[in-house]
């Protein structure tokens, strides 16, 4: 089964946008399609993010973690990917919870990794919209 791992740009992007991929993604894996996982450090990332700019989608976004497995620390382990330091942990935590795929928006920072497996141990970084055209 398919282990998808949420990084903060999705997490925020599912509680914002209740119709949209992210959501989806979140939706599906409630229903059984794939197992989910995030990080504590994900999760205050969006909550940090929802807050500044839209509060009122905090009920949202504390609703859709209930079906998530949280991995928790940031993380302190070596940086194979030679990522920003702010992304990094997202990246270790994917790794520590036995993803077989990390989902994100950031394509500024994993932008180079995607979808490219066999170089970063296994894992499989796409967009939300990658992951879905996959299937």
């Amino acid at each position: 089964m398919r282990h998808l791992f949420l990084d903060a740009n999705c997490l925020f992007t599912a509680a914002h946008n209740p119709a949209g991929k992210a959501s989806l993604i979140i939706r599906l894996g409630g229903e059984g399609h794939w197992l989910l996982s995030t990080s504590d450090y994900a999760i205050e990332e969006a909550r940090r993010n929802l807050a500044r700019k839209v509060p009122d989608c905090l009920a949202a976004f504390t609703e859709q973690q209930s079906g998530l497995r949280i991995v928790a620390g940031t993380g302190a382990g070596a940086n194979p990917l030679a990522l920003p330091e702010k992304d990094a942990p997202i990246f270790e935590a994917a790794r520590r919870a036995d993803a077989s795929h990390l989902l994100t928006g950031d394509i500024q920072h994993f932008g180079h990794w995607m979808n490219r497996a066999d170089q970063t141990g296994g894992i499989l970084i796409q967009t939300v919209a990658d992951f879905l055209a996959s299937l």
